[in-house]
């Protein structure tokens, strides 16, 4: 298990409120074109699939409220999903508790998720989404424990999860 230190978890914190204080008051501007994906949904069909919450974050790349997800007490064996496409997308052995108030994960499965540069907000992140249907799950940062030093920090409300 990975121990935070003081100066990671006040950083976090800092960024965290930031981001939930910037997605509060400024529009996300929504992605460029993206690429076809294996599933391929009109926007009135993904309004029909997905709560009001999961299209927000999905399809609109919001930034749910830290803390907000059930899934942060989720300690079962399974397997992490898409909430839009149930691709399964994290395993749980990679889940950790990073203290920013979203699940977050040292790896992803393989070939589940796609990144992709994020410039929004004046600052550079790597956005993490779906391979199968393009759904923004959250973003990528180097601060993770061992042994991949990677933190994938996701929405909850972009996830299912399916117990082992």
């Amino acid at each position: 298990m990975h121990t935070a230190t003081r100066r990671t978890l006040c950083r976090s914190g800092l960024v965290a409120a930031a981001a939930a204080l910037v997605a509060r008051v400024l529009p996300h501007t929504p992605r460029a074109a993206t690429p076809a994906f294996a599933l391929t949904l009109s926007d009135a069909e993904w309004h029909r699939r997905l709560t009001p919450r999961q299209y927000a974050v999905l399809r609109d790349a919001a930034t749910e409220a830290p803390f907000s997800s059930p899934l942060l007490d989720e300690h079962r064996s399974g397997r992490f999903t898409c909430a839009g496409c149930t691709q399964a997308l994290f395993d749980s052995h990679a889940k950790y508790d990073s203290g920013t108030g979203w699940p977050s994960f040292f790896e992803a499965l393989p070939q589940a998720v796609q990144q992709a540069d994020d410039p929004t907000f004046g600052m550079q992140r790597t956005e993490i989404h779906c391979a199968h249907c393009g759904g923004h799950l959250g973003h990528l940062f180097d601060d993770g424990p061992r042994p991949t030093g990677l933190r994938y920090c996701m929405n909850g409300a972009a996830l299912g999860f399916t117990p082992a």
